[in-house]
């Protein structure tokens, strides 16, 4: 059944676009990524394995019709980990300068966010763009149908593995700012030196612009060091995504 063949992939792709960092911004309208998703489905179709005989009209067309959206939405969450790597390393770096309060308004979230958060999410979105990462996703995807045929199920899916993949984020997040963290510390603490030796000296006066232009180099370091940390980091996400999709951990 040629509905059937593309009925049910359309489901996995298009919660995989709608899930997945930038495609599944707002500012995309849903039925761009619902034109995209049935545009692949239809080009893949040929290289899909064949669908399930199942009557579109039934229960358990809708059971595989959910099941697909599950492993769509939970595919593209991983690939939000990746993302959030960086929005936690801007916002370490933030509160460490002394810029924690220094939030902007996310149109697309509608949540307040550290403004060094906002510019590291934009660079690492440009980074995975520019380094076809989208296209080795869709790659995935499209095997994805081969190594988990619809209709397999759900119950490989490994707890442990979810919880790795949070592991992975806080860890990768804190040795991307460990510079940082570092040396903002050393700073205080010398402030800390200068206010015992000189309780004359306005430490609050001196400490804060100079906390500030030590956390700006920090930056600067820390986005120079980003390009080829992020390879690495995309590799991870890529070995976190087959596993998912092997249900393993």
């Amino acid at each position: 059944m040629i509905l059937g063949q593309l009925w049910w992939p359309f489901f996995r792709v298009g919660a995989v676009f709608i899930s997945m960092p930038f495609f599944g911004d707002a500012l995309i309208p849903v039925w761009v990524r619902s034109l995209l998703a049935l545009s692949i489905v239809v080009i893949t179709a040929p290289l899909m394995p064949p669908m399930p005989e199942v009557e579109l009209f039934s229960m358990t067309s809708l059971f595989l019709a959910f099941e697909q959206a599950i492993w769509g939405v939970m595919f593209g969450l991983i690939l939000h980990m990746l993302f959030n790597v960086f929005t936690m390393l801007g916002q370490v770096i933030s509160l460490q300068m002394g810029l924690g309060m220094a939030m902007m308004n996310d149109p697309v979230n509608g949540l307040s966010v550290a403004i060094l958060g906002r510019i590291f999410l934009i660079f690492s979105t440009l980074l995975f763009l520019a380094l076809e990462g989208h296209l080795l996703v869709i790659d995935i995807v499209i095997q994805s149908f081969v190594v988990w045929p619809v209709g397999s199920g759900i119950t490989a899916l490994s707890l442990q593995g979810i919880i790795n993949i949070f592991g992975w984020m806080f860890a990768s997040s804190l040795a991307l700012a460990l510079p940082a963290i570092v040396s903002m510390l050393l700073a205080n603490i010398s402030f800390g030196v200068m206010n015992r030796a000189a309780p004359s000296l306005n430490v609050y006066a001196l400490g804060f612009p100079m906390t500030m232009l030590l956390g700006l180099f920090s930056v600067l370091i820390s986005v120079s060091g980003v390009p080829s940390r992020y390879t690495a980091l995309v590799h991870d996400a890529i070995r976190f995504l087959n596993n998912f999709m092997l249900g393993g951990s």
